[in-house]
Parts: structure tokens; sequence; C-alpha cells
């Protein structure tokens, strides 16, 4: 083995080894520091892009399911308001029984029937959630929500029997309220006299009920196709957040088995370099 002083390779192949443990060991202590895996885009260039993409999508989705929690709270609002108007149409319904009756008083039947046909106009047009009407005029088209990624819409529409967006009302129900809206007490007079208006209000009546249970029967079927959405969103960032914990994040306990592996060998090539750095005294010897 030849002696050589002024370049001392075994010196130099301790220290790059020395060099790469410590490396190592940093990026591990880094890690344990961090928690996270990939550092920087190098450590793993196609997990930190599929990680991303993972990370957009689950921004998506957890928009989405506040989408779908609006959407319901929406729902809830209208079923509310309908359930009310429902209520008024069976007291309605009791008052044209009463008007039957010849020894009722007409004339105030005829008024309660009005303030409730009234109360009914008023809570189908002021009903609104954030400002927007939610059973008249351009609610008949129904609202548009993203209940899941980019292109995943539904369409809630549920008070299309009820509301028209060019005159507020559809003409059926526009008709059917302004019977009652303008009820008298010589109208109901002439309830039992063959003229047929005892017909014409009943029909009003049936019209406006067959409306309020089908927007009700949609809420119902528009708030189960929701839950089942948002159960199905719930299941899908789980998925995608365990994705990108696989990818991002640090497994501790192993980080912490390389930091300290590398301490202990960055130890002993710390003592190999001291050791092979002073190895060329020998030559000394030969001069002595």
């Amino acid at each position: 083995m030849p002696f050589k002083v002024n370049t001392n390779i075994n010196a130099l192949k301790a220290y790059y080894e020395l060099a790469k443990v410590n490396a190592q060991t940093t990026k591990s202590q880094l890690r344990l520091a961090s928690g996270k895996r990939i550092l920087q885009v190098a450590d793993d260039t196609s997990g930190f892009n599929v990680g991303t993409s993972l990370k957009g999508k689950v921004a998506v989705m957890e928009g989405a399911k506040n989408n779908i929690a609006a959407a319901k709270n929406m729902l809830n609002t209208a079923e509310g308001a309908l359930l009310g108007v429902n209520d008024l149409l069976v007291s309605i319904e009791g008052k044209l029984s009463d008007a039957t009756n010849p020894t009722n008083d007409r004339t105030a039947l005829a008024s309660d029937i009005k303030a409730l046909a009234k109360e009914i106009d008023a809570t189908l047009q002021n009903t609104k959630f954030n400002n927007t009407n939610l059973l008249f005029s351009a609610a008949g088209d129904g609202f548009t929500f993203q209940v899941g990624e980019a292109g995943d819409t539904l369409n809630i529409k549920f008070a299309d029997d009820i509301a028209d967006k060019s005159s507020g009302y559809q003409t059926g129900i526009s008709a059917s309220l302004e019977s009652f809206i303008s009820v008298s007490a010589s109208t109901l007079a002439s309830i039992g006299s063959g003229t047929g208006t005892i017909d014409s209000l009943q029909t009003a009546l049936a019209s406006l009920k067959t409306a309020v249970t089908s927007a009700l029967g949609d809420i119902g079927n528009f708030t189960q196709r929701l839950n089942i959405k948002a159960d199905t969103i719930d299941v899908a960032i789980t998925n995608a957040q365990s994705s990108i914990s696989r990818l991002f994040d640090a497994d501790m306990a192993m980080e912490q088995l390389k930091a300290t592996r590398g301490q202990i060998i960055g130890q002993a090539a710390t003592a190999m370099l001291a050791q092979l750095n002073i190895a060329p005294q020998q030559v000394l010897q030969l001069f002595g």
C-alpha cells in the first residue's frame, strides 16, 4: 500500500460517507420536526403531484358538502312554510263546511276565509332563504347546487306547481287563491242552492292542496337524495384524506429510528474520519 500525504483518499472517502449520513439524519430530523414526508418536491415528485391533485378534489368536495348543507336548510325552510300553508288550507276547508249551515254567520266566515287566503298568499310570496324566494316567481325553475366534483350538480325543483317565473304564480294557483281572497257572504250563501259555487270553491281548494302536497313530496325526496349525497361525499373525503396522509405524512416511528441510526453512524464516521485524517503521520517515522 503506497503512502501518500498530499491527498488523503481514505479520509476523503470517510468524509463523503459522513456527509451522506448527516444529510440522511438531517432529513429524518426535519421530517420529525414537521411531520411531513415530502419536504420538497424532489423528495417524491409523482407523489407530490398526486397529493396536490387530491387536495384540490378534497377542497371541491368540502365546498360541495357545504352546498348540500345549505340546500337542506333551504328545503327545511320551504317545508316549514308549506306545512303552515297546508294547515291554513285545512282551516279553509273547515270554514267551507261551516258555511253549509244556514244558521252560521256567513259574513264572519267569509271574512275568516279571506284572512286565511291572504295569509297563504303572503306566506307563498315571502318565504325566503338568504333573500331568495322559495315558493314564488323564479322558484319554479328550481335551484341548482354543485353536490360533488365539478359537473356533479343537482337541480332542486319543488315549487314548479306553485310558482311561475313570468307571473309569480301558476295560473291555477293564482285563480284558486283569488277565489278565496274575494269570497263573499253571498257566495257562501249560494252553497247548496244548485248554482255550483261550492263545487268551484272545493275545486280551488283541491287545486291548492294538491300543489302543496306535491311540493312537500318533492322536498322529502330531494332531502333524501341530499342525505345520500352527503354520506357519499363523507366517504370520498375520508378516502382522499387517507391517500393524502399516505403521501405527505411522515411515519414518525420510522423516522425516529432512522434519525437514531444516523446519529450513531455519524458519531462512528466522525471517529473514523479523525483516525484516517492522521493516518499519513505514519510517514514521519520514515524520517526518524
